[in-house]
């Protein structure tokens, strides 16, 4: 995954905004394609090449996706999903992040992507959220995985129950983006 970029990070490499990235991809001066979850992706080499032809210095090889935060989005809202991946993958602080659609996808997903964070909806047909929370807290392979639940449902006293099977922090849906990225930020950083 190395030679494959997200709009953040081809903006980062070209000093633009990732608006004017996501701009180059839509008018074809970039080559790139969308992952099943609809997010944007480029290959470090059509970028060089493109970068290349409009006289932009290419920084020096880097270090690769070593070092970046992991981030799981679970959701069956595919528009709060894109919404809230968007969001982190076009953050400064260059998060990895995929997104699950269901409580299966969501196991596999933990197991095979071992997110640092886990944002998680925890009223969908398939997911039991006190049960998922516990569950990842307890394994020894991802108890230090950061939990933030969101909710429409849930009032104070959910909240507070699953704070105590291991969710981190709570939210209410409609999202407020900029508090929720505030909290990934700071429970990142931890």
């Amino acid at each position: 995954m190395d030679d494959t970029l997200t709009v953040y990070k081809a903006s980062q490499m070209c000093k633009v905004s990732s608006k004017s990235i996501i701009n180059w991809i839509e008018a074809g001066h970039i080559k790139a394609y969308k992952t099943v979850g609809g997010h944007r992706r480029i290959k470090r080499a059509d970028l060089e090449d493109f970068m290349r032809r409009q006289g932009i210095p290419i920084p020096a090889e880097e270090t690769g996706a070593n070092g970046r935060k992991r981030i799981l989005v679970v959701d069956d809202d595919p528009i709060i999903v894109e919404t809230i991946v968007q969001s982190l993958e076009e953050d400064e602080n260059d998060y990895e992040v995929i997104s699950a659609g269901d409580g299966f996808e969501a196991g596999l997903q933990v197991n095979h992507f071992k997110p640092d964070l886990m944002i998680l909806d925890i009223m969908m047909p398939d997911i039991k959220g006190n049960e998922v929370c516990r569950k990842i807290k307890c394994t020894p392979e991802t108890c230090d995985t950061k939990i933030i639940v969101l909710s429409a449902y849930l009032d104070e006293e959910k909240f507070a129950e699953m704070k105590k099977f291991g969710a981190d922090v709570c939210f209410s849906k409609p999202l407020p983006l900029p508090q929720l990225k505030k909290e990934v930020a700071r429970l990142l950083a931890t």
